[in-house]
């Protein structure tokens, strides 16, 4: 597809990638992650993952994008014809995240809001499960529609499918040129404050304090995998769809370094900003740092609350900032996810990219209704459960063993990537993709099917892990797969359809 998109400059698809990578998990799920596996130990196989799995799987996908210029479907397909079906699937775990994601940062609107002013009062808890989310008492009672969620959640789809209609260079890259150096700024602007209260230091000394016991605790090195994988938007076909536009000449190795790079580093910053803060607040309760460590929702919008409200001065300042940043981040990677599934059905269906915005955004709109009900917040938990430990995380797996084993394209990949970067790679990349990735991957899976057959997750009943759970990550499979049996339209030729060996 000669006429197809391109990124205005490698900067803004850099600010785009990185945009992807740097989400709600960096800020809410690393601080935790890294607290509870080794503290400052915990960065030694964090790096060694980031160098053994993160960058060679970014120059993976990069390379796919680049050198078979389409959507995942058509750059799987154009791999080899056996290959579709899985970057299918890997559009329809975006779509299923996407539509669940918009809500988390319709709160984050929300609570922006409610920061002038510290809306949440004394008691954040019952505040975010009473009075915004309404929460049903029973997991599974779907409820009402919640108009306090619901209207946030319409302006941040108007927002995104907005861009995502503006394309790719006049939308995308626009957005993340914009939103990426302003969230570094809030974020930085958040940390200082941070590092100046009381108590900041003893939540360094927690979040930094090595553990080198923990070195030798294989749990501790699934965790660092784990982190890295899910953080860096790889395994879903978001890296792979953006590295589609980029120009012939691109150096792709360099870019996935830079991008890997940068998402760690606002992760070690988010750390920072997060432990400081929670050093704060539990000097302010008297309490140890171990009692006030929360991840997810709850440091979110109950233990941020909490700290804000505790604040000695300009309170809604900072409320506004940390919320701000959770919108902003969370804004460009939705965009990326939902991009991938557009650019998927505008190939497969021959369709203008307007009519894919419309078809393709509208959908995952109402669906996402789903988690602004009352029983929103029960199936939102589920869902991202377990697409994210059965779907994106096998989707990889699935990823590097066929191509690395059954279709032998790394030799091909790597020197299409090579004859085109400044940083050549050598037998670390193909080691790693081969041998290390799919060992910690694989043993990921077993250890997360082992634990779901021992008990149900959070101990939920066992119909909604079955309805919203299994149900959901196996639907995306066969979804893919009866997709992959469509054939493709007039604007994909026969020329186009290259095979790795």
């Amino acid at each position: 597809m000669e006429n197809r998109q391109q990124w205005g400059s490698r900067y803004g698809f850099i600010m785009a990638a990185v945009g992807s990578a740097v989400g709600l998990g960096n800020i809410w799920r690393f601080p935790a992650v890294a607290y509870e596996n080794g503290g400052g130990a915990f960065f030694f196989p964090y790096l060694f993952a980031l160098l053994t799995a993160g960058i060679p799987i970014l120059i993976l996908e990069f390379t796919i994008g680049h050198k078979y210029r389409g959507s995942a479907p058509l750059s799987f397909f154009r791999m080899s014809k056996k290959a579709e079906w899985l970057g299918w699937w890997q559009v329809l775990i975006s779509f299923v995240i996407c539509t669940y994601y918009a809500v988390i940062i319709a709160w984050a609107v929300k609570y922006t809001i409610y920061s002038f002013g510290t809306q949440w009062g004394s008691a954040p808890d019952k505040f975010l499960f009473g009075h915004v989310l309404k929460l049903s008492e029973t997991p599974g009672v779907v409820g009402n529609l919640v108009p306090g969620v619901v209207i946030p959640l319409l302006l941040v789809w108007a927002v995104a499918l907005f861009v995502l209609y503006k394309g790719v260079s006049k939308g995308i890259e626009k957005l993340n040129k914009i939103f990426i150096p302003t969230l570094v700024v809030m974020f930085l602007i958040i940390v200082i404050r941070a590092l100046t209260l009381d108590g900041a230091a003893e939540g360094l000394n927690a979040f930094f304090k090595p553990n080198w016991d923990s070195i030798l605790d294989g749990k501790v090195w699934v965790a660092a995998y784990g982190q890295i994988f899910f953080s860096l938007s790889i395994g879903f076909a978001i890296m792979l769809t953006y590295s589609s536009y980029l120009p012939k000449k691109s150096d792709i190795n360099n870019n996935a370094f830079i991008t890997g790079f940068a998402n760690s580093g606002f992760e070690l910053l988010a750390g920072i900003g997060v432990f400081a803060a929670l050093g704060f607040m539990a000097k302010q309760q008297g309490v140890p740092i171990d009692e006030v460590v929360k991840s997810g929702i709850g440091l979110a919008f109950v233990v941020f609350p909490s700290i804000i409200n505790e604040f000695p001065g300009m309170n809604a300042l900072f409320g506004v900032l940390f919320f701000l940043s959770l919108v902003f981040a969370g804004m460009t990677s939705l965009i990326s996810i939902v991009e991938t599934f557009i650019a998927g059905v505008q190939e497969k269906f021959n369709v203008s990219r307007t009519k894919a915005v419309l078809t393709g955004g509208l959908t995952a709109t109402v669906i996402s209704l789903l988690y602004a009900t009352n029983g929103g917040l029960y199936l939102l938990d589920i869902v991202d459960y377990f697409i994210n430990n059965f779907g994106v995380a096998l989707a990889g797996l699935v990823e590097v063993v066929l191509i690395a084993w059954f279709f032998k394209g790394l030799t091909g990949l790597q020197k299409h990537a090579n004859d085109i970067s400044d940083l050549r790679t050598g037998a670390w990349w193909k080691f790693s993709l081969s041998v290390i990735t799919p060992l910690v991957l694989g043993y990921m899976m077993f250890d997360s099917i082992r634990q779901n057959l021992e008990k149900n997750y959070e101990g939920y009943p066992t119909g909604l892990i079955m309805t919203a759970g299994v149900a959901v990550v196996t639907a995306v499979v066969v979804i893919g797969v009866i997709l992959s049996f469509k054939g493709w339209k007039s604007n994909i030729n026969s020329n186009d359809k290259k095979e790795v060996a």
